[in-house]
């Protein structure tokens, strides 16, 4: 298939709608991020209700981020791509009109179908249409293009959550996504494989359900408790599914993840570092931006501005770090730069409660600033693996694989760690308010709080004496789980940098297939 120079005028095309529709899809995650305290108080959300409106867009998103891969390569990756942005930015539209908690989770779902068609698209159009010597400088641009808008996000949630706007976290794609689809329309030529064969709908469905029922098991753990037949029976059939989808795949003429694609040490090398280090960016950085508002007294904007370092460290160094890649291997990168984002984590992991946005400098920002070097010389030689350890046509399966990998780390982090920290707030809590001289009915107010996490509020029964010493305990309460929390996410990504000390070759191999 015919591939076009960087710098050309068709290779600019398909960079700029590529950034940009993906871009958009990336924003709404980081910004939604840090609008989540103004958008709690306003839709009266609670804690799991929170990380519903999540999971609902990440669930769908890596159920059917496979299929989205496969139907690029057989049917036209502009195509789908085009299709995928035109349903992200119709349910972005709805997610904004949204009148309560249960409409927001319904339309982020369909969200969730758009960027399942779209976010593979990007990927792949690149990596079919881009000369192959210029492969990874052309990921490494998109990389530091997206994850420098991406981080822009929390700055424009915060100003807009300050504002009480944070409908227009999902506004903002609409112009977004329009500009992407008149480029594609005009200005990028199609590209598909010549072979067309049946989509693995049996594979999708048993996914998608395995990944719902994990979920909600996790999710239930914090309201029921562990012993619940409710989570006996969810996590059961989430694992039972999903060894079913695994039988499905290794039977399946047509997979939507062909399992052959692991038999290269790589490829499994770059995913499973991949999963790993993801679920401990996403949780890390949602409960950072939740103590940042909730507990330690910054503004949404502020919190959304202490993210500002890691985008300057993007800026600079991201591209740098896909050419070296392109150079000298991506091995050292990959061992290197997760571990330093670890490292990074576990340096916030122990901020305890600040004087607020005037103590930024010394409390939050030497952790953000070891934590973006490290990602910065992470994301493009990752991506660039993943892209060059299979053949082109499999370039859409393979984008939709380590983008479903990534979205699935991202669903089981919040359902595990955000029920682990829920039932840790709850514990530290009953420990805090021993001291508190409560009646046993305003005791059990008080507790029943812990679901909400930093946004619990004393009960109007409390005394006024007593107020100040239950607020204390839910900031303290919430400063410790966060603690534990970080200390996971960090162990996370040092998981990730074992990954790529085990799997990761300076030479990248072709699958041959």
């Amino acid at each position: 298939m015919q591939t076009v120079a960087l710098h050309s005028t068709q290779g600019k095309w398909v960079m700029v709608s590529a950034i940009l529709a993906s871009a958009m899809a990336f924003i709404d995650g980081t910004a939604l991020n840090v609008v989540l305290p103004s958008l709690q108080q306003s839709l009266k959300a609670n804690g799991t209700d929170l990380f519903w409106i999540i999971n609902a867009y990440l669930l769908m998103l890596a159920a059917l981020i496979l299929i989205g891969g496969s139907l690029g390569d057989q049917l036209g990756r502009k195509k789908i791509f085009m299709v995928g942005i035109s349903v992200f930015i119709s349910g972005s539209l709805a997610c904004g009109f949204a009148p309560d908690v249960t409409f927001l989770i319904l339309f982020r779902i369909i969200q969730g179908i758009g960027g399942a068609l779209m976010i593979p698209g990007s990927l792949s159009l690149i990596s079919s249409s881009i000369n192959e010597n210029e492969r990874g400088k052309a990921i490494g641009t998109w990389s530091a293009f997206t994850t420098v808008v991406t981080m822009g996000g929390p700055i424009l949630g915060g100003a807009l959550g300050d504002a009480g706007l944070w409908r227009y976290i999902f506004f903002i794609n609409i112009p977004i996504g329009l500009a992407a689809l008149l480029m594609l329309w005009l200005r990028v030529d199609e590209t598909k494989d010549a072979n067309r064969h049946p989509l693995d709908f049996a594979g999708a469905i048993t996914i998608a359900l395995s990944l719902a029922c994990l979920t909600f098991g996790f999710l239930r753990v914090p309201a029921v408790g562990w012993l619940n037949w409710q989570i006996y029976c969810a996590l059961t059939a989430g694992l039972l599914l999903l060894a079913a989808f695994i039988y499905i795949e290794n039977k399946s003429k047509y997979p939507m993840m062909p399992l052959t694609l692991f038999a290269n040490l790589t490829f499994s090398g770059a995913n499973l570092l991949t999963f790993f280090l993801y679920a401990g960016l996403g949780t890390g950085m949602l409960f950072l931006g939740l103590n940042l508002v909730q507990v330690q007294g910054y503004s949404q904007l502020q919190s959304g501005l202490t993210f500002l370092p890691f985008t300057v460290l993007m800026i600079t160094l991201a591209r740098f770090a896909g050419s070296l890649a392109d150079k000298h291997g991506p091995r050292l990168f990959l061992i290197g730069g997760p571990a330093l984002a670890g490292t990074g984590l576990l340096m916030l992991s122990f901020v305890k409660q600040t004087q607020g946005p005037a103590g930024y400098w010394t409390s939050f920002f030497p952790g953000i600033i070891v934590f973006g070097l490290g990602m910065s010389f992470t994301v493009a030689p990752l991506t660039a693996t993943v892209m060059a350890s299979v053949s082109d046509h499999f370039s859409g399966t393979a984008s939709g694989v380590n983008n479903a990998v990534t979205r699935i780390s991202n669903v089981f982090a919040n359902a595990i760690l955000g029920a682990l920290a829920v039932l840790l707030f709850s514990g530290a809590l009953q420990q805090h308010i021993k001291s508190v001289p409560l009646n046993d009915s305003n005791r059990q107010l008080v507790m029943s709080q812990g679901a909400n996490l930093g946004n619990a509020k004393v009960p109007e029964k409390v005394s006024a004496r007593d107020s100040a010493l239950v607020k204390a305990a839910y900031h303290q309460s919430f400063i410790d789980a966060y603690a534990y929390i970080m200390r996971i996410s960090a162990g996370l990504g040092f998981l990730g940098a074992l990954m790529a000390v085990g799997f990761i070759k300076n030479v990248v191999p072709k699958t041959g297939n």
